[in-house]
């Protein structure tokens, strides 16, 4: 088998970091563990629309044969997708299944291949390995790429989750730190409308909806300025909202 370079069509979205490596680590092992195999592709995707998914190949000639499906919409690693089960093409010599795909394969010299999908949490790993001969197998039960794809996928998923766990933390993170400034608004605005928590509030929210400002910043220039300059503003969606209160009740009788 001749000697790998790995080269990673794309490392955005979520396959960065250790992730990136571990589909690149990927589709170099499962070249390696498939007799007569002359290269493999390993790709990403999430429910999430991309136009080209993260991928990794073990030789650049291999690249358009992974964007060509994206490009086509059609091939066996849509197709492994669709149906959650192995695509195995023995001869693309005659095989018209994917007129694209066989066109650029072919074109690479490669008559055969495998794809294997695997799924998990909303994330779809394939691996698809390559013959430059008709008949390239990789059954699942017995091929080592096999096992290694279900590990790389059962740990891309969390890597991810891991990382939607963090940036939910961040969130909450900044909910917390921005509470007080927000509160502070809220006690300067239920003074100068003479109203209670819940109005400030509700005012705040709306003022900030109106002007297309984020929350916080405007809860931090309220109290900056001790709400100096909102009055009449503030009382303009009072009354706003009096108004909508008192049509609502008038459409109700």
């Amino acid at each position: 088998m001749a000697t790998h370079t790995i080269c990673p069509v794309d490392e955005s979205g979520d396959a960065r970091g250790s992730s990136a490596r571990s589909l690149v680590n990927l589709a170099d092992v499962a070249a390696r563990c498939t007799p007569e195999s002359c290269g493999a592709t390993a790709t990403v995707t999430t429910g999430e629309a991309a136009a080209d998914p993260p991928a990794a190949v073990t030789h650049p000639d291999l690249t358009s044969l992974v964007s060509v499906q994206w490009e086509s919409g059609e091939g066996p690693i849509q197709t492994a997708l669709a149906s959650g089960r192995p695509v195995t093409s023995d001869d693309l010599l005659h095989d018209d299944r994917w007129p694209a795909y066989r066109t650029e394969a072919l074109e690479a010299g490669v008559r055969s291949s495998t794809t294997l999908p695997y799924l998990r949490d909303g994330l779809a790993v394939t691996v698809t390995v390559y013959s430059f001969r008709p008949g390239l197998t990789a059954d699942p039960g017995d091929c080592a790429a096999a096992a290694l794809g279900d590990l790389a996928a059962t740990g891309l998923a969390r890597d991810r989750n891991y990382r939607r766990a963090l940036a939910e933390v961040g969130r909450l993170d900044a909910a917390l730190r921005s509470r007080p400034i927000v509160d502070q608004a809220c006690g300067i605005m239920m003074y100068v409308l003479r109203c209670d928590a819940d109005e400030a509030f509700g005012m705040l929210r709306r003022l900030s909806q109106r002007t297309n400002r984020k929350l916080h910043d405007l809860a931090a220039a309220v109290v900056e300025t001790r709400g100096r300059g909102l009055e009449r503003e503030l009382r303009g969606l009072r009354e706003e909202n009096g108004a909508r209160g008192r049509e609502a009740r008038g459409a109700q009788r």
